[in-house]
């Protein structure tokens, strides 16, 4: 990151990606390392969660079919039936690993890439060993940001339905015509308002690692940092949503259902999509850290490059956090 502070404010969305892939080249090695032990697995992680969830799924549905063809109280519909409570019982054990283990990849590489970039701003001397030495400590402070971002997306949805709830009984029952247009603007209300949560915790999760903030506070902060490069970030981050939708798209096409293929093909097509789903995440952690330079630049805050390396300094030792006043950023002139 060798452009001026001031500088940052002026990124577009392809100066975004631009800026990333630079990054990403001229220090190839350590992001090679971090890929290979953090991302990899999470790329992993979520292909596989796509392709065994389909067996679990197909495997209950048709025994579900079969069961429907019995009658209630024989030996056979009481079997068929116990198997479907195991196989459930599994599928949902299977989603909880999933997502523990989703979450936790999921942490740690954005641990890992945050800290990095960081260190390759302040021009710090920056080792694969000492980014996994930090990485649990960053960890930590992640889960609790998560954790409330958890609570206010969840708090978000029960909102969502109470109001679909009345949206049934007060219109789509009362006026049917009426209540499919009012459908309409509820739906994109709600895609809004769950794009707008995710672009809170894409930079609330850049804000706990280089700020002396974490839970509520990282999340409010983050949201005064977009003020102003609101669309930006929108725009950067659809197109790498687009991006993601479409790889998912084609490994359940080409691999999860392309059973026409032949194995060796659905072979190399799964290969294919774990190397694009394991560059896009890359690529999608260092723009999200951009995007923070951006935002604390538009806003006029000078980043103190002292003070941010002794901030990340504290990670290698015992974590005591640098005050706000010090590790905040300096507004400038322009």
């Amino acid at each position: 990151m060798d452009r001026e502070q001031e500088e940052m404010q002026f990124l577009g969305v392809f100066g975004i990606y631009k800026e990333a892939c630079k990054i990403i080249i001229s220090w190839k090695k350590i992001f090679t390392q971090i890929t290979l032990t953090l991302i990899l697995p999470l790329s992993l992680i979520f292909l596989a969660h796509i392709e065994v969830s389909d067996v679990l799924s197909r495997k209950i549905w048709t025994n579900e079919m079969d069961l429907d063809q019995n009658q209630v109280g024989t030996p056979k519909y009481d079997r068929i039936s116990d198997h479907i409570s195991s196989e459930v019982s599994l599928f949902w054990l299977f989603k909880a690993a999933y997502f523990t283990f989703l979450l936790i990849f999921s942490l740690l590489s954005t641990s890992a890439v945050v800290y990095t970039i960081a260190c390759i701003y302040t021009s710090r001397q920056v080792s694969y060993s000492k980014v996994m030495s930090v990485v649990p400590k960053v960890w930590k402070r992640l889960m609790v940001t998560f954790l409330w971002y958890f609570l206010a997306f969840f708090l978000y949805n029960v909102l969502v339905m109470m109001l679909f709830v009345l949206w049934v009984f007060l219109v789509v029952i009362p006026y049917h015509d009426a209540g499919i247009v009012t459908g309409i603007i509820l739906l994109v209300l709600y895609f809004v308002g769950f794009l707008y949560l995710s672009l809170i915790w894409q930079f609330s999760s850049v804000v706990s690692v280089l700020e002396d903030v974490r839970g509520m506070q990282a999340l409010n902060k983050s949201k005064a940092l977009m003020k102003g490069k609101m669309w930006l970030a929108i725009f950067v981050l659809l197109i790498l949503g687009l991006l993601s939708f479409l790889l998912q798209f084609a490994f359940q096409k080409l691999v999860v259902h392309g059973w026409r293929f032949g194995l060796a093909s659905r072979v190399g097509y799964g290969v294919l999509s774990l190397l694009g789903f394991v560059v896009l995440m890359l690529f999608g952690l260092v723009i999200q850290t951009i995007l923070y330079f951006v935002c604390k630049s538009y806003h006029h805050e000078n980043i103190d490059k002292s003070a941010l390396s002794d901030h990340l300094e504290v990670y290698l030792g015992e974590y005591v956090p640098l005050k706000a006043k010090d590790v905040q950023l300096e507004h400038f002139e322009v």
